[in-house]
């Protein structure tokens, strides 16, 4: 039986500390953070020496609205306690300006500083609705990436992350199969994930794989398998892995036998790769 695999990620809110994305899809440039921050980054608006107050009421909401736009759950008004802020300001390069933004987290202390593209000083006088909202729109993403790499530093150096300690998995009972396929497919993952390295506990975990199993009637005497593997943490669901196939009408009413083998092999492949993403070990 072939079996083919399809892996979906999603990156979801979770309880924390900055960086985290938005619950949702990740977008682009979202689904390359790490660790999706619950508390919000404050778009803190710049001093009147770096810009007139309402063009930097104007800077401030085109940042938030860009980083948004990352998935970053960036604010520019209404902070609170826990919140990291961004901090904008601009040095002049001859007849140029930087933009610059230095990110602080929730104790204030200074993570990092990303740099804008450099705008000409008579379109920063200006200070235009259009040239704003561009150094916005330029700068989100790499924003977007600061926080990837204050987050991974972050959980490399602590010694409790699931990159450091290992991550347990939890193999939920199958539910849905026919004959005994949801006995047999839980075995077998249980067993194919040892086999690929990952720590599998019997009773809880750090992230818990469960599968749902649907037998879908077609023409012609066929029934189609559908099995639905979903990776899911306290913070939700974090991965899914789809496999589906055309199988003989009533072949697996019984006894699942080496197809149970195949299948959460073949799946077992697609949950280290979330976990992988999950923990750190690879890029989003």
């Amino acid at each position: 039986m072939r079996v083919l695999a399809l892996l979906l990620l999603a990156l979801l809110t979770s309880c924390g500390d900055l960086p985290r994305p938005l619950q949702g899809n990740p977008g682009a440039v979202g689904a390359k953070l790490v660790q999706p921050p619950s508390a919000r980054l404050f778009v803190e608006t710049p001093s009147a020496d770096v810009l007139p107050p309402r063009a930097a009421e104007l800077y401030v909401t085109a940042l938030a609205d860009a980083l948004a736009g990352q998935d970053v759950p960036a604010i520019s008004a209404n902070a609170r306690p826990g919140d990291w802020r961004v901090v904008l300001t601009a040095q002049r390069q001859g007849n140029a300006v930087l933009p610059l933004f230095t990110v602080f987290d929730a104790t204030s202390a200074q993570s990092g500083v990303q740099q804008g593209q450099p705008v000409s000083l008579a379109a920063w006088t200006q200070a235009s609705v259009e040239t704003l909202r561009a150094i916005a729109v330029s700068a989100a993403p790499g924003i977007a990436d600061l926080l990837t790499r204050i987050e991974a530093a972050r959980r490399a150096a602590d010694p409790n992350s699931l990159l450091n300690r290992g991550v347990k998995l939890f193999v939920a009972p199958v539910t849905g199969a026919p004959g005994d396929g949801n006995a047999q497919l839980t075995r077998q993952m249980r067993a194919a994930l040892t086999a690929q390295g990952l720590q599998v506990d019997d009773r809880a975990g750090d992230i818990t794989v469960s599968a749902q199993v649907e037998m879908v009637p077609l023409a012609g005497n066929q029934q189609r398998v559908e099995i639905q593997w979903i990776v899911s943490d306290s913070r939700g669901e974090r991965g899914r892995i789809v496999q589906l196939n055309n199988i003989l009408r009533g072949s697996l009413d019984h006894y699942w036998g080496d197809v149970a083998v195949v299948v959460a092999e073949e799946a077992a492949a697609g949950v280290k790769d979330v976990v992988a993403r999950l923990v750190g070990a690879t890029p989003k």
